[in-house]
């Protein structure tokens, strides 16, 4: 006996620090054990702890099943048999008792407080006994105690005294003792996934065993409550998130979630390297600066002054004249004319006299210093001879100066011809002196 008490007292050490009466959680409780029944009478009260005036069977002879209501109240529903053999101190002819009550339980905890493994209540109720053939209505009220070993399994003590409504065999009055083991069970499922909310990660939202009632709802094997992406698939190593393009980062933090990239670049690919991302860049074969999207700079004119910094990216020109051509001033232009106009022709041809090789010489060495200036070479005639005849004879003499240039080295595509014949003179045809003047061949540039 002094190894049971121990063994008891283990127990409920065990299980001290996580039990709690009935509840929402544990709302079922059935019972079974033995009850004494005793009457004490009117005189012999006082002597209700005497066990030998009690009347008891050596089997099981009480079951009960309960449901926690709320707030601390129980309904319980119980049945016992007994045989009754003494009437208090008194030998009576023996008879067969059976009780059928229902009583509401109050846990005495929510006033004191909680007691760990002691499990105290009190009790009001009703029922009917029969004695006999004798049968009555009684009015219960009464305490008891559980002593839980752990959540689910203890001990159970009461005492009801029962007010019998009508005299019959008993006298009246009498008490029912009970004790027997208690098992709790079942539980509150809010969600309704079959998890009880006790043992529920996720009381709240309906979920799986496998993940302690907690849903996976992309299926990824990863709860919800820790998946970064619970509404799509993916991979523990990322929480839960996918990598689509397996690049080491996952979608929701990859700029480029379908291409493969690094992590400098947010998960998008730089296949140039010129630190422009391809979905970004212009040009994402070609290394080039971000300022041009990604593309290297452009030099239309090819001068290699890029187009970004030369003010004339169309026409070839010198770093130094930043990317324009370096033209004449107006005062060389004027030389250039000078000399033009003083070029000696055979009369009514386009061929050059001696003395003019000189001045030609002179204007190749200015042309040559202004290698992108294009110009053009106009030749003009007096007013002897026939408009026709002097059309043709400027336009000739003007290409005569222009194949001079070229035999000396000048692009041909730098220099353009035209003719005016007559049309245009610069001084009187009346005077020798004034045709004079007005043969001869002007230089400008081209626009």
């Amino acid at each position: 006996m002094k190894q049971l008490k121990l063994f008891i007292f283990a127990l409920m050490l065990i299980g001290a620090n996580n039990l709690q009466a009935q509840d929402a959680n544990n709302p079922w409780v059935i019972g079974f054990g033995a009850n004494a029944v005793h009457n004490p009478g009117t005189k012999e009260f006082k002597d209700f702890v005497k066990v030998d005036n009690w009347n008891v069977i050596p089997s099981i002879s009480r079951l009960s099943v309960g449901k926690y209501i709320d707030d601390g109240f129980t309904f319980e529903v119980a049945a016992s048999v007994n045989e009754i053999s003494k009437n208090g101190s008194k030998d009576v002819p023996e008879v067969s008792f059976f009780a059928l009550d229902g009583h509401f339980k109050y846990d005495i905890n929510k006033i004191i407080g909680q007691t760990s493994f002691f499990d105290p209540y009190m009790f009001v109720g009703g029922g009917y006994t029969w004695v006999d053939s004798d049968g009555a209505g009684t009015f219960n009220a009464g305490l008891g105690f559980n002593l839980w070993f752990n959540e689910n399994v203890g001990l159970n003590f009461q005492t009801a005294g029962k007010h019998v409504f009508n005299d019959f065999y008993l006298e009246g009055n009498h008490l029912q003792h009970s004790a027997g083991l208690v098992i709790k069970f079942g539980g509150k499922d809010t969600d309704g996934d079959g998890i009880y909310d006790k043992d529920d990660a996720c009381p709240d939202v309906f979920g799986l065993a496998a993940f302690n009632g907690c849903p996976d709802t992309d299926g990824d094997g990863i709860a919800d409550k820790d998946d970064a992406c619970p509404n799509t698939a993916g991979l523990a190593a990322f929480n839960g998130c996918p990598d689509t393009d397996g690049d080491g980062i996952a979608d929701k933090d990859d700029a480029c979630p379908t291409e493969k990239g690094s992590k400098a670049n947010k998960g998008c690919p730089d296949t140039d390297g010129d630190g422009v991302v391809d979905k970004d860049d212009a040009c994402p074969k070609v290394a080039g600066p971000a300022a041009n999207k990604g593309c290297p700079w452009p030099d239309t004119d090819g001068d290699g002054v890029l187009d970004k910094d030369d003010k004339c990216p169309n026409a070839a020109g010198p770093a130094s004249n930043n990317g324009c051509p370096v033209v004449p001033t107006v005062e060389v232009l004027a030389t250039l004319n000078n000399y033009a106009r003083t070029i000696l022709f055979e009369t009514g041809k386009s061929s050059f006299k001696k003395e003019a090789f000189d001045i030609l010489k002179a204007m190749t060495i200015i042309f040559k210093e202004y290698p992108e200036a294009d110009f053009v070479i106009a030749g003009h005639t007096d007013s002897v001879g026939s408009d026709k005849s002097n059309q043709l004879l400027s336009e000739s003499r003007a290409s005569a100066v222009r194949d001079y240039l070229i035999s000396n080295g000048i692009n041909a595509d730098r220099l353009t011809t035209v003719g005016f014949g007559e049309s245009m003179p610069i001084d009187t045809n009346a005077t020798k002196a004034g045709k004079a003047n007005n043969r001869r061949t002007e230089i400008t540039l081209k626009k």
